[in-house]
């Protein structure tokens, strides 16, 4: 932290664009030495090498040897919730964390909420066209807008296009989100888990890698070629997915994201490939001797209504439970997190996708067959391909009898980045040096020990300013009125209850290890947090409890409704 300086450099694999009268440049942030010190650097240097691993690919298999550039394309997915300003403005734990860290569920909940198919409401319908209006004056044309599963949530994503430009257009448009609603009286909620008990909010990242020709290695084609290249391209993904399996749990690592993966609404922590269940038999073929030629026609979806045609559907079915499923022509990440930049993530499947193609080109160069070096990457790596229900309670005894970790939070996952393995792909591939990858993983480690204790003190203030001067004069009322002792039900205990627990945190505050940044955050997970979730627990039972207008802040029924007209 001695040295200062540090320099922006143009992206130009990313255009300007002008935006309220100011000229925005893509850049990349270095400093003096030419240390990557943002998401972007790292992202341009794997492009760089999923090119040259690519084209090394490709020339070592004899297929679409025309090629002169290989591109990892994203589509993104960005769900979020929408809620009134006010109410946002008025809870304190939303302006400081993102995040409500108390609220009791409504009776509705979100189980009686038909709100995936409901229309779009007034206010929020005016956002979010007036957000597509300024994307695509910006270049960005948005190909999706509609509700989300839960109340108040709501999904926009893009057309799909080269990955450095799709990563800066989710930055503009989270911005232009939070710009937009301002205008219209709401507040945009990026936060992976701003509601308890309701549906977290994730950005799936549709990832793909093609030539400069028009190849895309993800979709099998309707040629023997570009079939033979899907089943090579898979078989590279997967020996990046395997070997690599805590760098990708890694890239998805954060404090927000704990609240969603391995909840039954996202996939797990646990990384593993979903190719659909027919080519996971051709894998197992291939293994056994058989061909690379992945010969499989799409089908259709018959409703066996006469009124109703049958739909034209994909090659394979869709996993909702898996991190890493196929969908038609791309892979979907469905780990990353709401609130994350797409470029770290984008970075690390670049890499894994670039190891991977970089081991089949050296069996290739070294004597094997495409055929024997593709089965043998598959044999290797065979145990990363699950097909099945990635929520039951088997996969993670299965899991782990096949060797994939559960690294099932972020002090957990952190951990597990900057190990040698990794240091030494990422210095081969040209991605971190080892510095940088020290440098990042201290810098995941500060940020997830900086927002625990930012959301343990915002929990504090909030129960000492408001919840419990609520409790106080609910109390009140009634133990100072004989004839209404007899109704004090458990209202004092509850009470009571919020302030010990709450005293006990603050102890636990003070107490906070320093010095070493993997300790302090391993405190706040299995420490802080919990004690966070006792005072919590308590302070919900007491929002029921206590008279209806003497509970200080908006409800979750407010926020989730109130803007529904």
């Amino acid at each position: 932290t001695h040295t200062a300086a540090a320099f922006t450099t143009w992206d130009r694999s990313s255009p300007c664009f002008v935006l309220d009268n100011v000229l925005r440049v893509p850049c990349s942030f270095v400093t003096h030495l030419g240390d990557a010190i943002d998401d972007k650097t790292p992202l341009l240097r794997s492009n760089d090498a999923v090119n040259k691993e690519g084209l090394r690919l490709l020339k070592a298999i004899n297929i679409a040897t025309d090629a002169k550039c290989i591109n990892s394309f994203l589509g993104w997915e960005q769900e979020f919730f929408v809620i009134k300003a006010e109410h946002y403005n008025a809870r304190p734990d939303l302006v400081n964390t993102g995040r409500t860290l108390f609220g009791a569920l409504p009776t509705r909940n979100q189980q009686g909420d038909l709100n995936y198919f409901a229309p779009v409401p007034g206010s929020v319908k005016e956002l979010l066209f007036n957000i597509q209006t300024i994307m695509l004056k910006l270049g960005v044309p948005m190909a999706v807008l509609h509700n989300e599963v839960a109340p108040a949530q709501h999904e926009m994503s893009p057309i799909y296009c080269q990955a450095t430009f799709s990563c800066d257009n989710n930055v503009i448009f989270m911005e232009v989100a939070n710009a937009e609603a301002a205008k219209l009286g709401l507040a945009v909620l990026f936060h992976e888990k701003p509601f308890q008990g309701i549906n977290g909010s994730g950005k799936h990242n549709n990832w793909s890698v093609g030539t400069d020709t028009g190849l895309n290695m993800f979709y099998p084609g309707k040629t023997d070629e570009t079939r033979i290249l899907y089943s090579t391209a898979i078989a590279c993904l997967s020996f990046g997915l395997k070997q690599y399996n805590e760098m990708v749990r890694s890239s998805v690592a954060g404090a927000g994201n704990d609240f969603r993966l391995g909840a039954q609404e996202a996939p797990p922590a646990i990384i593993s490939l979903y190719p659909g269940t027919g080519f996971e038999k051709h894998v197992d073929a291939i293994i056994a001797g058989g061909e690379l030629n992945y010969k499989v026609e799409k089908s259709t979806a018959n409703p066996g209504a006469n009124a109703a045609m049958a739909a034209p559907c994909g090659v394979e079915d869709r996993n909702r439970t898996a991190p890493f499923p196929h969908c038609g022509n791309r892979f979907e990440f469905r780990a990353v997190g709401s609130s994350q930049n797409c470029m770290f993530p984008i970075t690390v499947c670049n890499t894994i996708m670039a190891a991977g193609m970089s081991e089949l080109s050296a069996k290739i160069e070294g004597g094997m067959s495409h055929r024997d070096a593709v089965a043998a990457l598959y044999k290797d790596n065979r145990s990363v391909i699950f097909t099945g229900n990635g929520y039951s309670a088997e996969w993670p005894i299965e899991a782990k009898k096949r060797g994939l970790p559960n690294l099932n939070t972020t002090p957990l996952a952190v951990g597990q980045f900057a190990t040698p393995k990794n240091k030494k792909l990422f210095a081969e591939m040209g991605i971190f040096s080892e510095q940088e990858c020290e440098a990042r993983q201290n810098v995941m480690f500060e940020n997830y020990n900086t927002t625990v204790k930012t959301e343990a003190e915002t929990l504090v203030q909030m129960i000492e300013t408001g919840i419990i001067p609520a409790c106080a004069t609910d109390h009140k009322k009634f133990a100072e009125n004989e004839k209404l002792k007899d109704y004090m039900g458990e209202r004092a205990a509850t009470y009571k209850g919020v302030k010990t627990e709450t005293d006990k945190l603050k102890v636990m505050i003070s107490k906070i290890p320093h010095g070493n940044l993997a300790k302090e955050a391993d405190y706040f997970c299995n420490t802080v947090k919990p004690q966070m979730v006792v005072i919590r627990n308590l302070a919900d039972k007491a929002e029921g409890l206590m008279e209806k207008g003497l509970y200080p802040y908006p409800t979750y029924e407010q926020m989730l409704y109130d803007h529904h007209s």
